[in-house]
């Protein structure tokens, strides 16, 4: 895979590495054409995102052992969904972007401005 950027257009860094994050389980927020929720927004989790997120059924915070999920902690780093971050944008909840971090894709659906400024 050829190097991704990150919505700098620098080399995309890693977002987390424990837990391991990432669409591919690699650290980084990359993607590619299967990827269809597009994990690409690296944010730092708080228990109030943790809660919300919940609240429409994807609960990040209950460890599933049985497929390796540790589960999350407000602190923790974690390649979200472009599209649920603007969800929770919208709804007043966004967990702060590390911009370095965050996959240049996020861009389709979100401005540099909204997650420099959350």
């Amino acid at each position: 895979m050829t190097e991704q950027k990150n919505v700098l257009g620098t080399p995309l860094i890693p977002c987390c590495l424990d837990p391991i994050t990432g669409w591919f389980r690699d650290g980084y927020c990359r993607t590619d054409q299967n990827d269809q929720g597009s994990h690409t927004v690296c944010s730092e989790l708080t228990t109030t995102f943790l809660e919300y997120t919940k609240s429409l059924g994807n609960d990040l915070s209950t460890p599933r052992p049985q497929f390796g999920f540790p589960g999350l902690r407000p602190g923790d780093k974690w390649c979200l969904c472009a599209g649920r971050w603007r969800e929770a944008l919208r709804a007043g909840v966004a967990p702060a972007v590390v911009l370095e971090a965050t996959h240049e894709n996020a861009l389709r659906l979100n401005t540099l401005n909204e997650m420099s400024n959350n």
